[in-house]
């Protein structure tokens, strides 16, 4: 399964998650703390690669979950 980047980050004073390619976020937190846990939930659960940025739009910090796969239940 291959995925999209997803992406945290700044909006208006608030933190969202957008996917690569997309202008719009898919969910937006008040803090930055908690848009990165639900991000890394996402990228885990789909094996994609999380791209979290600064203040300043600049990505800060990478992490790839593409072979961290979560096996599907049965």
């Amino acid at each position: 399964m291959s995925s999209k980047g997803k992406h945290v980050v700044p909006s208006g004073g608030k933190w969202s998650i957008r996917e690569a390619g997309s202008s719009r976020a898919s969910r937006t937190f008040t803090t930055e703390d908690e848009a990165v846990e639900a991000a890394k939930k996402i990228a885990r659960i789909e094996g994609a690669t999380l791209y979290i940025h600064g203040k300043d739009g600049l990505i800060r910090n990478r992490r790839s979950y593409a072979n961290d796969l979560l096996p599907a239940k049965k």
